[in-house]
């Protein structure tokens, strides 16, 4: 009896088993990975959330009335030229409000 054809036959379901394995592996790996993308996401929203209700305990009762910060009426354009407020400065003296002075009596980094 020739027992060949059914030793073919079965390296070629092994074959096919053994791919499908490869490949449900690489899916389940795609999805490990998809997964801890997810959970780190859902992590991340718990924190805000977390964050946001801590804020808002803070907040008052009821918002304060601001003032408008619109100081151009809506049918013109907002100037754009105003000398010295915004643009490069042309003096050697530090201005009044730094905001990158040095505060602390610590020594300056060398």
């Amino acid at each position: 009896m020739n027992i060949r054809p059914l030793l073919d036959a079965l390296d070629l379901q092994e074959e096919a088993a053994r791919a499908l394995a490869d490949d449900l592996r690489a899916q389940i790996d795609d999805l490990q990975t998809r997964l801890r993308e997810a959970e780190t996401h859902l992590e991340h929203l718990t924190i805000t959330r977390k964050t946001v209700i801590g804020l808002a305990d803070r907040l008052p009762a009821s918002a304060p009335d601001l003032p408008s910060t619109r100081t151009t009426p809506a049918s013109s354009p907002p100037s754009t030229t105003r000398p010295g407020r915004y643009g490069p400065r042309t003096s050697a003296q530090p201005s009044a409000t730094n905001c990158c002075r040095r505060t602390s009596k610590a020594p300056a980094p060398s």
